[in-house]
């Protein structure tokens, strides 16, 4: 049996950082949490590392809109200024583009 370490993310498009080779995008996903007799939205940024085809795909979002994102996650560590640091990269494997900022349907802009 394969033991797997995945994530699955529907949120709000925040920045997008694209390069050459890899394009990174904090994505925000929001929870409840109670606050004495009210309740109120809790967001949490979620860098996401995203590579070859599914960079592609990102190439039309902008800023706010709602995507559902799906991949793996890697631990890392690396050395600096003498201590070790400890990280944790979300790598995508599937994005699909649920609705657009602008509250147009995400498939009004498929003939694009």
């Amino acid at each position: 049996m394969q033991n797997i370490a995945e994530f699955h993310i529907i949120g709000r498009i925040g920045k997008i950082d694209a390069t050459k080779d890899v394009t990174h995008v904090s994505v925000a996903a929001n929870y409840n949490r109670r606050a004495g007799n009210e309740w109120k939205s809790d967001p949490h940024w979620n860098r996401v590392t995203l590579f070859g085809k599914l960079r592609d795909r990102l190439a039309k979002v902008v800023t706010g809109d709602l995507v559902r994102i799906t991949g793996r996650v890697r631990q890392t560590s690396y050395e600096a200024e003498g201590s070790t640091r400890y990280g944790v990269d979300m790598i995508a494997d599937g994005v699909a583009i649920l609705a657009r900022a602008s509250g147009k349907p995400a498939d009004e802009d498929a003939g694009e």
